[in-house]
C-alpha cells in the first residue's frame, strides 16, 4: 500500500500483478475493494493499479466537497508515483468522469481510455431527483443500502441471485460522509468543457439497464469525445458484477490494442 497527499488529500493505492499498469477508478463507495473479484483476471497480464480517493473509506482529507478536478489531481498523481509511463486508464460510475478528466488534463499520461456507466452532467432532472432521494435517507442506513442495491442491479439479475442473497447486498452502500460528499459532486458534475481536451484512444461502455445513471447518460459521455468507440452491455449499472464474463472480455481486449 502506497500512501500519497495531494492537496487537501492523503490518498492510497495498491498494485498487484504484473505487466503494462491498468489503473481502475472506483465509483462513489467504500473504493478500490468494488473491483477485488476481477483484479486476479487483469493481474496475470497487468500491473492493476488500484487508488482509494477522497471520500472512499481508507482515504483522509479535510472534509470540504469534492471536485471532479480534485478527484482528477489524485488520479494523476498515482500514475506519475508508478513511474511507468502512460498507462491504461479505467473509471467506473464516478470514476468515468474521474479518469476522463484525468485523461483531458494530462494526456500525456493515459495510452488508452474506458469510462463505464459514466456521466458528463449531473444537473439531469432524473439524477438530481434520484440522489436527492438517496441523501435524504442518510439517517437510515438499511433505506439507504436498499436503495443503492434497487438501482445499482437489474431486475432479472437480483431475482437470479434470489431473496436472501440480495438482502446481503445492502452492507455495501453505507451513508458515511464520504460517501454523501461523493453523491453531491454527482450533483454538481459537468464536465463538458474538458471532454474536447481527451487525447486517447476511448471506449466508453453504456449499461443498458442502468437505473443508478441512465443509459442516455452514457451516451452522451462518449458523443462528447471526438472519435471515441461506443458499445452496451445487458446489464444494471454495475456491470463488472452482473456480466463479469463479457466485461472482463471487453477490457482486456481494448486495452490489449498495440
Amino acid at each position: 500500500m502506497t500512501n500519497l497527499t495531494v492537496g487537501n488529500a492523503r490518498i492510497t493505492y495498491r498494485t498487484e500483478g504484473s505487466g503494462p499498469a491498468l489503473v481502475l477508478v472506483h465509483g462513489a463507495g467504500p473504493g478500490s475493494v468494488m473491483w477485488d473479484a476481477l483484479v486476479d483476471r487483469f493481474a496475470d497480464r497487468n500491473t492493476v493499479v488500484l487508488p482509494d480517493l477522497a471520500g472512499s473509506d481508507p482515504a483522509e482529507d479535510d472534509g470540504a466537497p469534492l471536485t471532479i478536478e480534485a478527484l482528477a489531481a489524485q488520479v494523476i498523481a498515482v500514475i506519475e508515483d508508478l513511474g511507468t509511463g502512460p498507462v491504461d486508464l479505467l473509471g467506473f460510475s464516478l470514476g468515468a468522469p474521474t479518469a476522463a478528466a484525468a485523461a483531458a488534463l494530462r494526456p500525456d499520461l493515459v495510452r488508452r481510455l474506458m469510462p463505464v456507466a459514466g456521466l458528463v452532467d449531473g444537473r439531469d432532472e432524473y439524477l438530481r431527483q434520484l440522489f436527492t432521494l438517496w441523501t435524504s435517507l442518510a439517517g437510515s442506513p438499511e433505506g439507504f443500502g436498499r436503495l443503492g442495491t434497487v438501482t445499482a442491479y437489474s431486475r432479472p439479475f437480483l431475482n437470479e441471485f434470489g431473496h436472501e442473497a440480495v438482502e446481503q447486498f445492502h452492507g455495501f452502500m453505507r451513508p458515511t460522509d464520504g460517501m454523501l460528499r461523493q453523491l453531491d459532486l454527482v450533483g454538481r458534475l459537468d464536465i463538458r468543457r474538458l471532454l474536447p481536451k481527451i487525447e486517447a484512444p476511448t471506449l466508453v461502455v453504456g449499461c443498458t439497464r442502468d437505473l443508478t445513471v441512465p443509459v442516455e447518460n452514457h451516451r452522451e459521455l462518449a458523443e462528447g469525445i471526438g472519435g471515441s468507440e461506443y458499445t452496451e452491455l445487458d446489464s444494471g449499472h454495475v456491470v463488472m458484477m452482473e456480466r463479469p464474463d463479457e466485461f472482463v472480455k471487453l477490457v482486456q481486449e481494448f486495452f490489449g490494442r498495440p
